[in-house]
């Protein structure tokens, strides 16, 4: 089978220079099952209230995502409210009302025990050490975090760190974690706990990847208008991880391309709010980006400069 992401399904509610979005759909596994649906099969864990409506689902459902793992129980369903000035590398959060989440035990369907790409988003690294408990012989294993699981429970995520593949994370989170105020020195501490591959998120300025011996740079696409940055980074790692399971190509080339496409889906994320832009989103837009941003990057070899 394809993905597995575990992680939330919410309602946002947030506000950027451009406009407001209030109640609108969000939650990390929303925006990386969508973004990962336009390269492979996703099923999806994740809890949701009594006030989830069920257009939502429909949604979901409409894009081929499997959400048997989806539960629904009483309550309201998780809510956070951020603000964005022009600066738009980082929200404000307003309000965090965690709701069912408080309640979520990740608990993976039969069918879903046997995938073959895992993906942790940003969810409580204990219930991540729960996910990974459950799964038999994955490929690869990616996850992600944020600053208020690096604060309050740095040594459950550590032992996170150590039994995965992939480390997608911010470069604040990165500085964060291990106290580095250098990028390149902080990506060897992480990679040095045991994962093969850091992947930063640097916003506007593009992606970096570490491993133990390389550094892969792929820039952001320049965009004229950028309306709502809320989930680029769960939208990029969702093309990201989609590109490799449609693949299964885990070369160094394959990993780097896959990059590429994680940026593209983020890029379009991006130009509008909640998931609007990628409800309407087409296959041939995104493979028309790609080469641009191939273009974008490209230059002649030094030896080719030579007469």
């Amino acid at each position: 089978m394809g993905i597995v992401v575990v992680g939330t399904v919410a309602f946002d509610t947030v506000e950027t220079p451009f406009g407001r979005g209030e109640n609108v759909l969000g939650g990390s596994a929303t925006y990386f099952s969508t973004s990962a649906s336009f390269f492979t099969d996703v099923s999806l864990v994740a809890v949701v209230g009594e006030d989830f409506p069920a257009e939502h689902i429909s949604f979901l459902q409409s894009r081929d995502i499997n959400t048997d793992g989806l539960q629904r129980i009483p309550g309201k369903t998780f809510h956070w409210s951020g603000k964005y000035g022009y600066d738009l590398n980082e929200a404000q959060t307003l309000d965090t009302q965690l709701n069912v989440l408080m309640e979520f035990r990740p608990n993976l369907p039969e069918s879903y025990r046997d995938a073959d790409y895992l993906f942790l988003a940003n969810i409580d690294p204990d219930l991540q050490m729960e996910v990974l408990d459950q799964v038999r012989r994955p490929k690869l294993v990616a996850c992600d975090t944020m600053n208020f699981w690096i604060s309050s429970k740095p040594e459950a995520l550590k032992k996170v760190l150590q039994k995965v593949d992939i480390v997608v994370i911010n470069e604040g989170e990165a500085r964060q974690f291990t106290n580095q105020s250098n990028l390149v020195k902080a990506a060897r501490e992480i990679i040095a706990l045991g994962c093969k591959r850091l992947v930063v998120k640097r916003g506007e300025y593009g992606v970096l990847m570490f491993t133990a011996d390389s550094v892969f740079a792929a820039p952001a696409y320049p965009l004229e208008e950028v309306f709502d940055p809320t989930g680029a980074g769960d939208t990029f790692a969702g093309g990201f991880m989609g590109y490799l399971a449609n693949t299964g190509d885990l070369s160094e080339e394959g990993i780097r391309q896959a990059i590429v496409f994680g940026s593209v889906m983020a890029s379009f994320n991006v130009e509008d709010f909640s998931l609007d832009r990628m409800k309407r989103l087409e296959y041939r837009e995104i493979e028309a980006r790609y080469r641009s941003f191939k273009a974008l990057t490209s230059f002649r070899d030094i030896n080719d400069l030579k007469s």
